[in-house]
């Protein structure tokens, strides 16, 4: 199975809902394409007559500078795919990303998503300099360094956003309250455990308020190399503690390696098929659990609309094979499996080479996993700060024998 790769903002602060398969060269597929048959060279060869035009009769000369047609013209090849998930990477950002889920990053800790055309904060991270310069999970990313963001698809945000520690990005945001500020943000190291046993609050309570001890509960932020080992060690702590159930909590979760969260999926399930590949030609691959799982205890996935990608894909695993009920929203609806291609001038593109299904055959892109415990927040619950996704999976798992 192709390993999935989320470009992480984190890096410079930001996760993206990307599911990706290893770089690799292109240039012979950059010549394949211009002697495909039906486009001959004539039809490519034209870009190169129109700018010719451009560059000798512009008014404006200055707008008709070569490496900006370029741009425009890769620009124009990627919208014309209609495809949110597929985009050019310059070199030096493409450079900066292939250290990702490392379980390191250097960016301003945040993770984002796309709404109605603008790119908006998820959550700041805890004790990063996104957190620490004021950013709130709703601000709506308006400009960056000055650029308008509006119409960005998450993969050109996370990557504009992104830089080395000691740099500095500046956002111009809009608050939830309506109020529009401009934040200088400086980059640093940032280092993010993918898996915790905070509930939100700091403390686990039933709809009573009573403390909860009987229930497990473990939030899985992403899907790093090291989240296999880290949800293992927390799985073996609350059985220590005796916990009679697990809350998996995947809320505003991006996604990350296809491998590790096949890996997880199969150390959860005793059999069954967890994810299946669909190619662009229309061939198959399934990746199925083996026999024996690391815990029997009974779980619950809690799951919103921020849910994306290898969350996504973990959820209906362990849903349609019968391992887990689903709680919360349904998610984001990410299913498109992109390749991370190398260009000759160090950049890349990603690109959406496949969908994925789920043991179902269910089609996650534009539908999300369907919880079968629907929860919704109302403005009580968020004036009491009453979880209630997570009080409605203590009484699941209280009710499950």
């Amino acid at each position: 199975m192709a390993a999935l790769i989320g470009v992480l903002l984190v890096a410079s602060g930001f996760l993206v809902r990307v599911v990706t398969e290893p770089a690799s060269t292109v240039t012979p597929a950059a010549t394949a394409v211009a002697a495909s048959p039906g486009a001959g060279a004539d039809s490519w060869a034209i870009l190169a007559e129109i700018a010719r035009v451009l560059q000798s009769d512009f008014v404006e000369p200055e707008a008709t500078d070569t490496a900006i047609l370029q741009e425009g013209a890769i620009r124009g090849l990627f919208e014309a795919l209609n495809d949110p998930h597929s985009t050019y990477i310059d070199p030096d950002t493409f450079a900066l990303s292939k250290d990702d889920f490392e379980g390191a990053f250097q960016g301003i800790g945040a993770t984002v998503s796309q709404q109605d055309g603008f790119i908006v904060i998820v959550q700041p991270l805890p004790a990063t300099p996104a957190e620490r310069a004021g950013l709130r999970a709703g601000d709506i990313i308006l400009q960056v360094d000055g650029e308008s963001a509006e119409g960005w698809s998450v993969e050109q945000a996370v990557l504009r956003i992104r830089g080395p520690i000691g740099t500095t990005v500046s956002l111009t945001i809009r608050h939830g309250d309506g109020v529009v500020e401009t934040l200088d943000i400086e980059r640093d190291a940032i280092e993010v455990a993918s898996v915790s046993t905070a509930p939100p609050g700091g403390v686990l309570r039933d709809a009573d308020g009573n403390t909860v001890t009987d229930i497990g509960y473990i939030r899985i932020s992403s899907y790093t190399r090291t989240t296999p080992q880290e949800l293992e060690d927390a799985i073996t702590a609350a059985e220590a503690a005796g916990v009679r159930g697990l809350i998996l909590d995947v809320r505003s979760n991006p996604g990350g390696l296809l491998q590790e969260t096949v890996q997880i999926a199969d150390m959860l399930l005793d059999g069954g098929d967890i994810v299946t590949q669909v190619e662009r030609d229309g061939s198959e691959r399934t990746a199925s659990a083996r026999p024996g799982m690391i815990t029997a205890l009974p779980i619950v996935v809690v799951q919103d609309g921020f849910s994306a990608s290898g969350a996504e894909l973990m959820a209906a695993a362990l849903q349609e094979n019968g391992r887990a009920q689903v709680v919360g929203e349904p998610s984001f609806g990410k299913g498109t499996v992109n390749r991370a291609i190398e260009l000759s001038n160090g950049g890349a593109v990603y690109v959406s080479i496949a969908r994925w299904l789920t043991p179902a055959r269910n089609q996650i892109e534009g539908r999300g996993v369907i919880p079968d415990v629907e929860v919704t927040l109302t403005i009580d619950d968020i004036d009491a700060s009453r979880d209630v996704a997570v009080i409605r999976s203590i009484e699941l798992l209280r009710a499950t024998p």
